[in-house]
């Protein structure tokens, strides 16, 4: 292992350097290395990109090599697992960076020709082709997510995916053609066989996994039993507001979402 680098210089910068899925952060407070260049810290890197500007200091993200060895001070830990360790604005600079080296792996050939592609000449966060000049610019995946309340209870769901007996609330991709009112009426209807009235939005979260953007909305329940998307859905139910389940962790908009619609039952319900 290398020694512990010194203090970061003033022309510092944010580096972002992942192995694989992992994040290197310091051992003691999660936080990411700030130095003049990365290679203070004795890692190879096989490409980097610029995200942008955090806190009046330029972010950088980093692709290493999956041979790479935490210097001393430092780990790697998986980004999901960073979602309840760091605060928001860490998380989305993260996950930012996240996304962007995704992209930048995924379109290193023109998608039209398959030549090779080059960075934009102006530093546009764009991939070009020197053949046919196409532009290929970072794509996000719109996502809707729904709490259903029906009189004092949250229609909540556990999924095939989860390892453990997690519930949260329904969700699922936009499709092509769809308003977001018609994605969310076709998954809930879809995944529970319930109808839904009274959408209202409520926000939005950058989700990099890969490259999702999640849209979060209320409702209302407006008839139907619950018939569960079997490929899908391992269980779903409608909860008391004060007896939920195991639920999403707190850096998540499920768990936002999840908690606005527990204080509107609680402040209309609770004796």
């Amino acid at each position: 292992m290398t020694s512990t680098p010194s203090q970061p210089q003033s022309d510092a910068k944010i580096w972002l350097l992942f192995r694989g899925n992992e994040l290197l952060v310091t051992s003691e407070d999660l936080t990411f290395p700030c130095y003049n260049h990365y290679d203070v810290l004795g890692v190879t890197a096989l490409e980097h990109h610029r995200v942008g500007v955090h806190q009046e200091v330029e972010a950088f993200v980093v692709r290493l090599t999956e041979d790479a060895v935490a210097p001393e001070g430092y780990h790697f830990q998986s980004l999901r697992s960073l979602l309840t360790c760091i605060n928001a604005e860490q998380f989305s600079l993260a996950a930012t960076a996240s996304q962007i080296l995704g992209w930048a792996k995924s379109h290193r050939f023109c998608s039209q020709c398959g030549t090779p592609t080059e960075p934009h000449p102006r530093g546009e966060r764009a991939m070009i082709c020197p053949v046919c000049a196409y532009h290929q610019y970072p794509r996000i995946h719109p996502c809707v997510i729904v709490a259903i309340t029906k009189d004092d209870t949250i229609l909540l769901a556990r999924s095939q995916r989860y390892s453990i007996p997690m519930y949260s609330l329904l969700a699922g991709f936009v499709e092509v053609g769809e308003t977001l009112e018609h994605a969310v009426a076709r998954e809930v209807a879809e995944e529970s066989g319930v109808q839904v009235k009274n959408l209202r939005y409520f926000g939005s979260q950058s989700w990099p996994f890969p490259n999702n953007l999640m849209l979060a909305f209320q409702a209302e329940w407006a008839g139907g039993e619950i018939v569960i998307q079997e490929e899908e859905i391992l269980d779903a139910q409608f909860f008391r507001y004060d007896n939920l389940p195991l639920i999403p962790p707190e850096g998540s908009i499920a768990y936002h979402l999840i908690h606005a619609a527990v204080n509107e039952l609680t402040a209309k319900y609770a004796p």
